[in-house]
């Protein structure tokens, strides 16, 4: 016994060899269940971390379902559009002689189409659009269509007749076969 208070009792006859056992029993049991009160904070910091993994886990998978949502829904007004294009595109047959240019992507390219057709395209009364690389020729109400879902499919449109007040030319019209 390393207690010499327990020691003196025992010697007196105060207390038995059972009761100071179980005075120490007790003792060490106190001291055991204080120690694992020490070791549940960190039981709480795992909880606390594996809680935080969680949160941080649904963020990212909230983050990557936006981003196939917004994806599949570019998807879709892409397939729309290729729709409206190829539902409503003007068909250009043998008569189609005339070498329309126009800039897309700082490059010239040209399309075929006929002169009634050139003078409808000069009037904004149709619109030129891209579909898988090509260009296709579409009437005015699709074009603006076209536009509100996504600019860049309309490479030509012309929407406003733009009228320069100071403009020394304004009375002289552009001639009809003038092609660049």
């Amino acid at each position: 016994m390393s207690n010499p208070f327990q020691e003196q009792l025992l010697k007196a006859g105060i207390v038995s060899k059972q009761q100071v056992q179980k005075a120490n029993k007790d003792k060490h049991t106190k001291k055991k269940q204080k120690s694992s009160k020490k070791d549940a904070p960190v039981i709480d910091e795992t909880k606390l971390a594996a809680q935080q993994a969680a949160r941080e886990k649904a963020e990212l998978d909230r983050q990557l379902n936006k981003k196939k949502e917004d994806e599949a829904r570019k998807k879709a007004v892409s397939a729309e559009i290729d729709q409206l294009i190829t539902n409503n595109r003007i068909e250009r047959g043998d008569d189609c002689d005339v070498a329309y240019n126009f800039s897309h992507v700082e490059k010239v390219n040209r399309i075929y189409i006929s002169k009634e057709m050139q003078q409808q395209i000069s009037k904004g009364k149709l619109g030129i659009a891209r579909i898988n690389g090509k260009y296709e020729l579409v009437p005015k109400h699709i074009a603006e269509k076209i536009q509100q879902r996504n600019e860049n499919r309309v490479v030509l449109f012309n929407n406003e007749q733009l009228i320069d007040e100071d403009d020394e030319y304004a009375d002289y019209q552009i001639p009809d076969d003038l092609i660049w």
